[in-house]
């Protein structure tokens, strides 16, 4: 079983075009189901079977979300052994991915992301950056592996406007507003260029967000200062960088933007996805109908 979950592993990455952590969630979710079965050849597996593997997970203290995320990996991976491998049965066919209801993570308030985004020094080439990068995220709504990845050749500053590769390495265009386009500008031409200069082996990278060593921005290089800001600025909701792109969308229907319009600009494949911001809806349009309806 451990070659075809290789083989698999490849299949996402290369024919897929998966991201990286994506390929390495359903290794982790298959190993471990591969380890359950103790030498099971994977021809004989049962539905019977990936149950009682997903009840023992339950019983090791799993979230649900953790448990829905292995049946997902499993489903994936026994419809590839049919499609590519021309395995006869699918024993993970009938089995149902449970409802769950999914929890919107902590909002930050326009207040909080206002004092957020004022603590970067601008007198340091760091501080340029580091607001540069928080602007871009909270203006646009990137996932942080797609601000991290994001190259200078992707801006479009004239218009005001990025290109980005989201999961499955589909493409979107997102506006950046005036106030992000001013803080990467700055960064570029007062920040950007002394970071590069100090890359030894005088290498000129493509990413346009750098490190003080001139490599690109790594997730957790990113995640760390994040996490320094917030502290600085006080803010005592629990900040990720995913939290900012929840404020970017949340923020957005507060204001009168359509689901349709903030799906295509996080890059949701699917607009359910996006509908875990239906509640905002519900709360604008009675705003709406007790300003306007006659009646109420």
């Amino acid at each position: 079983m451990k070659a075809l979950i290789q083989e698999f592993s490849d299949y996402l990455r290369i024919e897929k075009r998966n991201s990286p952590h994506t390929v390495s969630a359903y290794r982790r979710d298959l190993s471990r189901f591969s380890a359950e079965l103790a030498g099971q050849k994977v021809d004989s597996v049962t539905t019977a079977n990936i149950r009682d593997f997903l009840i023992s997970l339950r019983e090791q203290g799993l979230s649900p979300a953790s448990v829905a995320r292995s049946l997902s990996s499993i489903k994936s991976f026994f419809k590839y052994l049919c499609q590519d491998k021309q395995f006869q049965d699918n024993p993970a066919e009938i089995l149902e991915t449970p409802k769950r209801w999914r929890k919107l993570p902590d909002v930050l308030s326009s207040e909080d992301v206002d004092n957020l985004l004022k603590i970067p020094d601008l007198e340091s080439v760091l501080g340029l950056r580091d607001k540069a990068m928080l602007e871009i995220l909270y203006a646009s709504g990137l996932r942080v592996s797609e601000l991290i990845n994001l190259q200078v050749s992707q801006l479009d500053m004239q218009v005001g406007y990025l290109r980005t590769l989201g999961k499955g390495s589909k493409e979107r265009i997102v506006p950046i507003g005036a106030m992000a386009k001013r803080a990467v500008e700055n960064y570029i031409l007062n920040s950007r260029p002394a970071l590069v200069s100090s890359r030894k082996d005088g290498g000129k990278p493509e990413e346009l967000f750098v490190t003080r060593r001139g490599r690109g921005m790594t997730r957790q290089g990113f995640w760390k200062l994040l996490k320094g800001y917030v502290t600085q600025a006080n803010i005592r909701a629990s900040v990720s960088p995913h939290t900012l792109r929840h404020a970017f969308a949340t923020h957005l229907l507060e204001r009168g933007a359509d689901l349709r319009s903030v799906q295509q600009m996080l890059g949701h494949s699917d607009i359910s996805t996006t509908q875990i911001y239906t509640h905002i809806l519900g709360k604008r349009m009675l705003e709406i109908h007790q300003q306007f309806h006659p009646r109420s």
